[in-house]
């Protein structure tokens, strides 16, 4: 064999997807059950139509909303016809409406900041307008209630002079009202101060939990890792659901009779946040887990950020990267749980 002969063969096998895998692990999106599927090769942060026709999410962190529809794969720009600073949360009203959070202005050396001072506005998909600000901050993920005209929301003092010590959260609840067509925000009430949780922690509003919804769940940051709590609405009642010190649990989307809930869970691991994937969670303090994605047994990724549909029969989360910011993703999947229940385990 010539020395040209000896080297093209040589490029061959370097090309060879066989030999590429072995030197190099494929990422989970190239791997996947039949149970899952990609809806799209971008975006974060998924949410689910009332209906369940479409997925609302982010292009980015401080990027666009955008809805997709799963039956044709098309995808609409819902905030590109006006000047903004990006988002970091979308999310359907009760209405149809959609819930906003961004800045109001955006430091690209210090975004940090804007993700944790941001402020809710509500847009009416449609119409062309702007959307209409509530005129409250919000740190990081507000609640809408799926039934009724209702948020909830977590407050976080940066530095003084805010008329709370730096590092105070509180969670906060009020009705959407609309006023001549203006919304608006009635009947506001805190819910909960970080100084009267049993312990050092960060609050983060999840998810009112159907169907009475008379209890908040919500991420307890920093308590004993991160852990899964609810709070009774009306007596203030607080229950760790996870309940597993030293471990990563946050709650982030939940199933439509209220026993379920979907954790982000660094149980198969214990490596932290990084190395999350999402787990089902009952709520019913027996603290009883079954793991769902196995994204995070492939270095360098994870699952995050799941929600589940109205009727129960899909979960949409987005694939990311370890190394990357919380809420960074790349790509929307959906996972049909219905497949998932017949499939061997």
């Amino acid at each position: 064999m010539t020395a040209r002969a000896c080297r093209r063969v040589m490029l061959l096998l370097a090309c060879s997807p066989v030999l590429a895998s072995a030197q190099q692990p494929l990422p989970p999106d190239q791997n996947l059950p039949p149970h899952i599927t990609r809806l799209t090769w971008f975006g974060e942060r998924a949410e689910f139509s009332l209906d369940g026709k479409r997925v609302l999410f982010l292009s980015k962190t401080f990027g666009d909303a955008m809805e997709v529809e799963i039956a044709t794969g098309i995808i609409r720009n819902l905030t590109a016809h006006y000047a903004h600073h990006g988002y970091t949360r979308a999310l359907y009203l009760a209405n149809g409406h959609i819930l906003l959070s961004g800045p109001t202005a955006y430091d690209v050396a210090n975004p940090g900041p804007s993700r944790t001072h941001s402020w809710l506005f509500v847009l009416e998909p449609g119409t062309g307008k702007p959307p209409q600000p509530l005129g409250v901050q919000c740190s990081e993920g507000p609640v809408p209630s799926r039934k009724r005209m209702h948020i909830a929301w977590t407050w976080v003092a940066a530095q003084y002079p805010d008329s709370l010590p730096r590092g105070v959260s509180q969670m906060h609840e009020a009705d959407l009202v609309y006023d001549a067509g203006i919304p608006k925000l009635a009947n506001r009430r805190l819910i909960l101060d970080s100084r009267n949780f049993p312990g050092r922690v960060n609050l983060e509003t999840q998810n009112f939990r159907p169907p009475e919804e008379r209890e908040l769940l919500f991420s307890a940051y920093e308590f004993q890792g991160t852990e899964v709590f609810g709070i009774d609405l009306a007596s203030g009642t607080l229950t760790n659901y996870s309940n597993a010190p030293g471990r990563y649990d946050e709650p982030e989307g939940i199933f439509p009779d209220g026993r379920f809930t979907l954790v982000e869970c660094d149980k198969q691991n214990l490596k932290g946040a990084g190395h999350i994937d999402l787990w089902k969670l009952k709520l019913d303090g027996s603290g009883l887990y079954e793991r769902l994605t196995y994204f995070s047994d492939y270095p360098g990724y994870k699952a995050s950020n799941p929600v589940v549909s109205g009727d129960g029969r899909f979960v949409a989360f987005q694939l990311a990267r370890s190394s990357e910011a919380a809420g960074v993703g790349h790509g929307i999947f959906v996972f049909d749980l219905a497949v998932w229940q017949t499939a061997p385990r």
